[in-house]
């Protein structure tokens, strides 16, 4: 016979499942949560304690047959798109670093130099990787986990699970704000990309006046050199370009929450 003060507790339990949803389809696109190297048991007791403060939040009415009908199936879909489109908009921000490793990589002529990222699996350039690495820190240092729980905390007050959902304005903006990844790449790149495009003309221009100089052997690591002062010197206002990258991409993470 089950206790008088547990009688409750399949119910319980069956709302602390479905408020787990929503975080962890967002921590599943999120940068840093949603690395392989996160175990999948921190990332489920990090998406049960944001499921159980946004419980708090608005209270979870669950479908009069439960979870395993049509209308639980309609419920646990919209939990996962909203979940998903927050956590994408914050890896569009966070991307904007690799695209800005790449551009420089291949600029240097690194391009063929290439190791596996950690947060994604993939083979990327070492570049790429270092700034991705570089992002992480920054993501970290501006609080912006907790920025994102608390976005994705908020969003159950005006998005309440069986409530409205994502409208077709707010996809739409999601997908264009997806186009804007490669200009804050670029954007993040410019400084050491222009710089290295100048040292590309200058070998050009020498070329054509000593037809004889072996450009391959001189040209690349001259590029290289460059790069790597350049990147010494350019840190610090790449990294504030990255910081505003993942801060624009935490605001249209808010919009999105907001209907």
């Amino acid at each position: 016979m089950i206790p008088a003060g547990f009688g409750n507790l399949e119910a319980q339990l069956w709302l602390w499942l479905l408020a787990m949803i929503r975080p962890g389809a967002a921590f599943l696109a999120a940068p840093v949560f949603g690395a392989p190297a996160v175990p999948v048991q921190l990332r489920l007791i990090v998406s049960l304690g944001v499921g159980m403060a946004a419980l708090h939040a608005s209270p979870i009415v669950m479908p009069a047959g439960g979870l395993f009908t049509l209308a639980g199936f309609v419920l646990i879909l919209g939990e996962v798109l909203i979940g998903l489109a927050l956590g994408f908009a914050v890896q569009i921000g966070f991307g904007a670093a690799m695209v800005a490793g790449e551009t420089i990589g291949n600029t240097m002529g690194l391009g063929f130099a290439a190791m596996i990222d950690p947060g994604s699996g993939d083979s990327s350039p070492a570049l790429g990787q270092l700034l991705s690495l570089l992002g992480t820190f920054m993501f970290l240092a501006i609080g912006g986990h907790l920025m994102l729980a608390q976005i994705i905390v908020e969003s159950y007050v005006t998005l309440p699970p069986g409530g409205p959902m994502l409208s077709g304005e707010a996809l739409k903006g999601l997908a264009m704000f997806g186009g804007s990844l490669f200009a804050m790449g670029l954007s993040i790149a410019l400084p050491v990309g222009f710089a290295l495009v100048l040292v590309q003309l200058i070998m050009g221009m020498l070329s054509r006046s000593a037809p004889a100089l072996n450009l391959f052997s001189v040209g690349m690591p001259a590029a290289l050199i460059a790069g790597i002062v350049l990147l010494a010197v350019m840190v610090p206002w790449m990294a504030d370009g990255i910081i505003e990258a993942l801060q624009t991409g935490l605001a249209m993470a808010d919009r999105l929450a907001g209907g």
